[in-house]
């Protein structure tokens, strides 16, 4: 008796892990393409890591639009996958369509919360919290007392960054004038860097000394112009001070590789959770970053200032508005 329950503790133990060594992982990337050295390039470099730390590979699609969305995630789940992240809010139609069609497959999406089904992970990130931070940034460090923003596709997640910036911006300096543009209202918004140098010129001849993005792919083109005048640039979503040391002030950080290697590994490891996360500060979900490229343009003062205001948006003191809720 002894022995037979030692045989079948072992074929589950060797059935388990066959299944898990099963477990077949999958991004499809947005519009914005795979290398935009922002949203989508953290969704890769994330699926970079999970292979790299769990020897397990994963597959990918790239849609060129959205019209190929659909169609990208059809043919994941046609080639065995077990979780598919689902990089924004453009894939949501996509996602709900081909999620009721497969119960059995896992489906993360992230910047949705509104789907329904079972077998949904909704992830959304309170980016006006991070924004808030980088806003306060940008006001200590201008000299003008004028700051930029450039947006990519005019939609409510973008105008939730902007609106964090200008609250964090006139919480150190009521007076400080923010000016404002996006980019455009379609998906190609996304990937423009030539429209984004162009908005960020006329913000600079308007006087803004340091310009905040949150564009994507466009964002390439913002950082370049502010660069090239001898200004601040402020990255978004992946950590961009690489880009242009000495130029990009800060990035704003939204941990989307976070949620793509935490879907993937959760899911090999048997332990995956489907509903709706939200993850702000207190959640680690979004930040500033400081390293080496920018510490030089970060003074002490500038640092504790920031590091107060993140303890008491986490505390509730300070409470940060979402322009996407109004």
């Amino acid at each position: 008796m002894k022995k037979l329950i030692g045989i079948l503790s072992l074929s589950l133990v060797l059935l388990f892990s066959l299944n898990v060594y099963a477990a077949k992982v999958a991004v499809i990337y947005d519009s914005g393409g795979k290398f935009d050295k922002s949203f989508n390039e953290s969704a890769y470099n994330a699926a970079e890591k999970f292979k790299a730390d769990t020897g397990h590979d994963y597959m990918d699609f790239e849609a060129a639009n959205n019209a190929q969305i659909e169609q990208g995630l059809r043919k994941l789940v046609d080639r065995g996958a077990n979780v598919i992240v689902a990089m924004g809010f453009a894939m949501a139609d996509a996602v709900a369509a081909v999620a009721a069609e497969s119960p059995d497959v896992n489906f993360t999406i992230v910047d949705v919360n509104w789907l329904q089904g079972d077998n949904l992970q909704q992830i959304v990130f309170k980016e006006h919290e991070g924004s808030f931070l980088v806003g306060m940034i940008a006001a200590m460090k201008s000299q003008t007392g004028t700051v930029g923003f450039v947006g990519g596709m005019d939609i409510p997640l973008i105008r939730k960054f902007h609106g964090g910036y200008e609250q964090g911006a006139k919480y150190v300096n009521p007076n400080i004038n923010v000016l404002m543009n996006m980019t455009g209202t379609t998906p190609e918004a996304w990937n423009n860097p030539t429209k984004g140098a162009e908005l960020t010129k006329a913000q600079i001849d308007k006087g803004a000394d340091v310009v905040y993005q949150a564009a994507g792919g466009t964002g390439i083109g913002v950082l370049q112009a502010a660069a090239d005048a001898g200004i601040f640039g402020i990255g978004v979503d992946a950590n961009q001070n690489y880009m242009h040391p000495g130029s990009v002030l800060t990035s704003m950080l939204k941990r989307v590789d976070v949620a793509v290697y935490n879907a993937f590994k959760t899911t090999v490891d048997g332990n995956y959770e489907t509903g709706v996360f939200t993850l702000g500060l207190a959640e680690d979900g979004v930040g500033w970053a400081l390293d080496e490229h920018n510490e030089s343009l970060i003074s002490d003062e500038m640092k504790s200032k920031v590091e107060q205001a993140k303890k008491d948006i986490i505390s509730g003191k300070i409470v940060v508005a979402d322009a996407s809720a109004q």
